[in-house]
């Protein structure tokens, strides 16, 4: 008996000018082929002579199943599916069952993915150029995903300024997904943000519908559907969503020459290293009062701020001694080794959820090897060291000029200037 074979093809939108020669072969390739039903119908022109098995939309399992089963029968199997078939598809369901059954690439099984043209660029494609610069995808279905984690990527990604796909927005049972995650994005978009809506990309019964993120839920959507949502630079005009790639940064206009401080072929002055230099610069004359704000700012942690200082430009090899970091102990210590009669501003807690400023000496600070006691005047506070995970000591020229201790979130539990 000939080896088996299983044939994991993605054949794009459905229009056979969008197949690629690949998933053609495959096909044809094939004794057996396996699919939901719709995708069955998309292919059918491929299907003469073979043994087709139609699956129901919740039969992922199975179909996967049945291909391995055909397989060691010593048969070629093509599992078929519309978009790239390891973009939501079944490719990772046909691996999970193998692994299962014991099968390890090498094996007597062949298996190779066929990749095609997924859904979010197909629709993207119909609506001109709007994934022309960062973005992701997040399926909306909760049939095998917890809400809360669909949720927090959302909320994530939002916040982030991500273009973002939507697959599986709606269904017959799920009607309220897309009305949620159009709240978390109103949470950080205006409500005029471009939405292209795109229903069955190349198909016969393809419908597009260009509108704002304010009344994206009203529209008609489906399962069949793919919702694009822009991001805080993407825009509309002559019925065509277009996200820029981000030259109008360097350029004045798209062709006009470089703008001030920037160079051909070079990372923005905002770039990696560039942006390392700000953040020193700003930081160069203070004892570090303004890093709260810069991570504010920036939309990022302290740490991250932190981090940006440690290391030297890759120009000018700068030796840079005033970010060190350090585990919760190192951070205490250097506490301990305070003169009593050192002046501190102590600021409790992060900028993020207010703070407590207070103006003391390192004296008032009583630290044992549970806990860390705080007494001025008629304030007390009291925090258990295991709180403290991290620090970062701020230092200039060899002299310390700030600690800042930190949690395991990264989040600031207390920072000190001298």
């Amino acid at each position: 008996m000939s080896n088996g074979k299983i044939l994991l093809v993605g054949f794009g939108p459905g229009a056979g000018e969008h197949m690629t020669f690949r998933a053609r072969e495959a096909i044809a390739e094939a004794d057996v082929v396996i699919g939901y039903s719709t995708y069955i119908k998309l292919v059918r022109d491929l299907l003469d002579g073979k043994e087709v098995i139609r699956k129901g939309m919740t039969e992922e399992t199975d179909r996967a199943v049945q291909a391995y089963e055909h397989a060691k029968k010593g048969k070629v199997v093509a599992l078929i599916s519309s978009g790239d078939i390891g973009v939501y598809g079944m490719a990772g369901p046909s691996y999970e069952i193998l692994f299962q059954a014991g099968w390890k690439p090498g094996d007597a099984i062949e298996v190779e993915v066929v990749p095609g043209t997924t859904a979010l660029s197909a629709c993207a494609s119909r609506v001109g150029s709007p994934l022309t610069h960062d973005f992701c995808s997040i399926s909306l279905s909760d049939l095998l995903t917890p809400w809360p984690t669909i949720a927090r990527r959302l909320d994530a990604v939002a916040s982030s300024d991500f273009v973002i796909a939507l697959y599986n927005p709606k269904s017959g049972r799920r009607r309220q997904q897309i009305v949620e995650a159009q709240r978390i994005f109103l949470k950080y978009r205006s409500p005029n943000t471009p939405v292209a809506i795109v229903k069955s990309a190349y198909r016969d019964l393809e419908k597009i519908q260009m509108v704002t993120l304010e009344n994206m839920a009203d529209c008609d959507i489906g399962m069949l559907t793919t919702v694009l949502i822009g991001n805080s630079s993407t825009f509309i005009k002559e019925g065509l969503m277009v996200t820029p790639r981000g030259y109008a940064n360097k350029y004045e206009g798209i062709t006009g020459g470089l703008k001030e401080g920037e160079k051909k072929g070079r990372s923005l002055s905002l770039g990696l290293d560039g942006w390392k230099a700000a953040i020193k610069e700003i930081l160069r004359d203070s004892n570090g009062e303004q890093i709260e704000q810069m991570a504010d700012g920036y939309g990022l942690s302290v740490e991250e701020i932190f981090l940006a200082l440690t290391a030297p430009a890759e120009e000018s090899q700068e030796v840079v001694d005033w970010a060190i970091q350090g585990d919760g102990d190192a951070g205490i210590a250097t506490l301990q080794a305070l003169d009593a009669a050192q002046s501190l501003t102590c600021l409790i807690g992060a900028a993020k959820a207010g703070q407590t400023q207070v103006a003391l000496q390192a004296s008032d600070f009583e630290i044992t090897a549970e806990q860390i006691l705080l007494q001025k005047a008629s304030m007390t506070m009291t925090l258990a060291r295991k709180v403290i995970t991290k620090s970062w000591l701020i230092k200039r020229d060899g002299e310390l000029k700030s600690v800042w201790l930190l949690n395991q979130q990264g989040d600031v539990v207390i920072s000190l200037s001298l």
